[in-house]
Formats: structure tokens, C-alpha cells, sequence
């Protein structure tokens, strides 16, 4: 599994193919320094190990 996250961080899209990610980018004129594309699936240990159930999701609202 893919995501696309453009470059304030942003997951954009996601999708299990690789090619439909950059598609979606071109789409929508996202150029190659506009966005990151993620492997999610070899990604997920990192999230789980760094993820903190408790803190206050009212610390990171702008």
C-alpha cells in the first residue's frame, strides 16, 4: 500500500499500486518536489512504535 502525502504533510492518496499514486499526483500538477510517495505497508512498525495513545490531539491543532 501506497501513500501520497504532498510537502505540508498531507496524506493526498492512497492505493495498493504504486503507478496510481504518481498518476494522481500528475493529475493534479503535483510536481516531484510537491510531494512524497510512501511504501504504508513496510511503514507500519515505525507508525505502531512511535504512535502515543495518550497524548492530547489539542496540542497539534493550529
Amino acid at each position: 500500500m501506497y501513500g501520497l502525502y504532498d510537502k505540508e504533510g498531507i496524506l493526498r492518496f492512497v492505493d495498493s499500486d504504486k503507478d496510481a499514486c504518481i498518476a494522481y499526483a500528475e493529475l493534479f500538477e503535483l510536481g516531484s518536489t510537491n510531494y512524497c510517495l510512501m511504501d504504508l505497508a513496510n511503514n507500519t512498525k515505525k507508525v505502531n512504535d512511535y504512535t502515543n495513545p495518550d497524548q492530547s490531539q489539542g496540542v497539534y491543532n493550529n
